[in-house]
């Protein structure tokens, strides 16, 4: 393998941990309605589990409501008690047309809990960059061996700590922002 290669391939994965990290934290319910709340509910559509926006159509007319209107006047009752089922901390409310989700204010302490929760989750990612670097520092030595010349493999691995820190700056930019956002009331 040439050093191109094995950079290409740690950055790739690197990148890859950033964008997850990005996908989890707009999971994270900071106060302000969003659809994305509802990625993780699935509901039983015809005998089949599909997402809330798969078997309705989900709008957010202002900051702390989200409404659901299923394109079945059926799912009603389906969507609500996978909406429960969820754990996603919202009670749903219904009119026979469609769903109201109100989204409370957060309070301090649940305030805290979020950024306790999103803390964890860029850790997570960090832990995914640095392995991510393991292996590309693991390949170079690989590659030293199979006859790379050892100022090239030297260079590969400083590189590849060049390729961390870059990542590792993405991704304390976007804890910031979720953290920021989090806490502004």
């Amino acid at each position: 393998m040439d050093t191109n290669t094995i950079l290409d391939e740690a950055s790739v994965r690197m990148q890859k941990t950033v964008d997850h990290l990005d996908e989890e934290l707009l999971n994270v319910r900071a106060g302000k309605a969003s659809p994305n709340v509802l990625n993780g509910v699935m509901v039983d559509y015809y005998g089949s589990q599909t997402p809330v926006t798969g078997a309705a159509s989900v709008t957010v007319p202002d900051a702390k409501t989200i409404l659901i209107q299923p394109w079945d006047k059926n799912m009603i009752k389906p969507i609500e008690k996978a909406i429960i089922d969820s754990n996603i901390g919202l009670t749903p409310s219904n009119n026979g047309e469609q769903i109201r989700l109100t989204i409370p204010p957060l309070t301090e302490e649940r305030r805290k809990e979020l950024v306790k929760q999103v803390r964890a989750y860029a850790e997570t990612a960090r832990i995914s960059l640095r392995n991510a670097r393991r292996d590309a520092v693991e390949a170079f030595k690989k590659a030293l061996k199979e006859g790379m010349p050892e100022d090239e493999s030297k260079d590969g691995e400083t590189r590849s700590q060049k390729l961390l820190e870059k990542y590792s700056k993405l991704l304390d930019a976007s804890l910031e922002k979720k953290e920021r956002e989090i806490m502004t009331v």
